[in-house]
């Protein structure tokens, strides 16, 4: 499971015109499912996504995480995260886990972060056509694996 993050001071998705999913300042991650995560991977990038200290504290210092701040997280599936890229001038998603199972997998993944997160957070839009509109605070961007 690949998750690249973004701390933002806002983030919104939207799906024909209508905002699906939208945070103040915190994270948007999106989430790319490979084939075979299962239930450690999904608790792995959680802990990361919520423990991952990219903020800073009162020295200027990245020492604060998502939920040391009380930010928000908007969790947005990408498929394309998982392509394969290393040849070609065209990418292949046979490293990308199946949509079904994907889809069951982000799933997951957001009744974990929900569940450990007592802020906001929000999706997008589970095979749909998004899109994403973001302040990326920094700018700063992380790619996280499980």
């Amino acid at each position: 499971m690949l998750a690249l993050i973004q701390r933002v001071t806002e983030a919104a998705v939207t799906v024909d015109g209508a905002v699906v999913g939208q945070i103040g300042p915190g994270l948007l991650a999106l989430v790319g499912v490979e084939p075979g995560d299962g239930e450690a991977q999904l608790q792995k990038i959680a802990k990361r996504l919520l423990g991952y200290r990219i903020f800073e504290d009162d020295a200027g210092k990245m020492n604060r995480s998502l939920l040391d701040i009380g930010g928000e997280l908007l969790l947005v599936s990408q498929f394309t995260l998982a392509a394969d890229t290393q040849s070609g001038m065209r990418p292949s998603f046979s490293t990308a886990a199946p949509p079904a199972e994907a889809e069951r997998q982000f799933d997951r993944l957001v009744a974990i972060c929900r569940e450990a997160h007592p802020k906001r957070v929000e999706t997008g839009q589970f095979r749909a056509h998004m899109k994403v509109s973001l302040i990326n605070d920094g700018p700063v961007t992380f790619l996280l694996r499980s």
